[in-house]
């Protein structure tokens, strides 16, 4: 071998083994199959940033995210067994439980601090508090669950539920509809409808939003769940993604601009200003929220936890809701201290 044989070989040799231990720990990283709740939207953009800026490979995990197709569908998934980790609406996980309590789903990780389901209406609606519905048309799918919660949203609010007309709609067409003037007032999620309007030529400041959760119905929104045998099988699994999930909120929080951009890898025609508006309006209204800026990221109330089941039992007529301890637990959060809000 000549001197410059021997020289390739020796700096081939010498790359191969600084490669070698970044080799090792991709080898040794965990794949988890992680299913969010809808297609991709900016709220979304914790758990991109979480896979993009390495917060769960430091963790351990290698996490795989897929789009998902309605939080009913979700908790079914991972009930099923075919993804290992969800984000999906609480309420859904409620339900589903009550019907499989062999198959239970537990949330470890609080996202949503608040239900983003509302009354959406336009002003010419005259539609200013819920009183107003009384004597109105209101539209949604049979099966929204916006829809099935109504009749608490009005026993709270002096609606009577009488003097409601209900025309069914298909979800794709719930705004068109309202925009059209077929329905007096929607129910669905803020964060969906209100950018919806928009995006159909609706100015901002003639939509009105009657948000369940400042009208007596204060129940939980989405949360990141698991199914029980996984979480038993996998507690550091588990602990890890939440941990690689509330950095990758930090993050997102902290810089909106890279977090829309984290969304592109997903979506190519993701529209980073509207989601960035949209991801806002999720800050606002659920995520950022007085009791998460005094407890931390995932800190949850049981009280709430308690009403967010008997609302549900009650909206749904589950003869088997389950109970706080086998819905939620906050035993893979991280210490107070390291969920705080910057």
């Amino acid at each position: 071998m000549n001197r410059r044989e021997f020289a390739k070989t020796g700096l081939a040799l010498g790359l191969s083994t600084l490669a070698a231990p970044s080799i090792v720990r991709a080898q040794t990283l965990t794949p988890v199959k992680f299913s969010i709740d809808f297609n991709f939207q900016g709220n979304h953009s914790v758990f991109a940033l979480g896979v993009q800026s390495g917060h769960y490979a430091k963790q351990g995990l290698d996490v795989k995210m897929d789009r998902g197709y309605g939080s009913g569908d979700t908790v079914v998934k991972i009930g099923a067994g075919a993804y290992d980790i969800g984000f999906a609406d609480l309420n859904a996980a409620v339900i589903f439980n009550a019907a499989n309590p062999d198959k239970r789903v537990v949330a470890v990780y609080q996202g949503f601090d608040r239900t983003l389901g509302s009354i959406i209406t336009l002003k010419k609606s005259g539609i200013t508090k819920p009183s107003d519905l009384n004597g109105k048309t209101m539209g949604a799918p049979e099966a929204d669950a916006g829809r099935i919660l109504f009749p608490l949203f009005a026993q709270k609010n002096g609606v009577d539920t009488m003097k409601v007309n209900w025309k069914s709609i298909a979800p794709n067409l719930r705004e068109t509809i309202l925009v059209q003037g077929q329905v007096d007032a929607i129910t669905g999620f803020i964060t969906t409808s209100l950018f919806n309007l928009i995006a159909a030529g609706v100015p901002r400041e003639d939509i009105v939003t009657l948000p369940y959760a400042q009208y007596g119905l204060d129940l939980y929104g989405n949360a990141v769940i698991v199914r029980e045998d996984f979480l038993k099988a996998h507690p550091d699994v588990v602990g890890a993604f939440v941990r690689g999930t509330i950095a990758g909120t930090k993050e997102a929080i902290a810089d909106r601009a890279k977090a829309m951009e984290s969304l592109k890898t997903y979506d190519p025609l993701f529209n980073t200003k509207l989601e960035g508006e949209r991801f806002q309006l999720a800050l606002d209204l659920a995520i950022l929220t007085p009791y998460v800026k005094q407890n931390g990221f995932g800190s949850v109330d049981r009280s709430r936890i308690e009403l967010t089941i008997a609302a549900n039992a009650q909206a749904y007529m589950l003869a088997n809701p389950p109970k706080p301890e086998e819905l939620y637990t906050t035993k893979f959060l991280p210490p107070q201290a390291e969920r705080m809000p910057a």
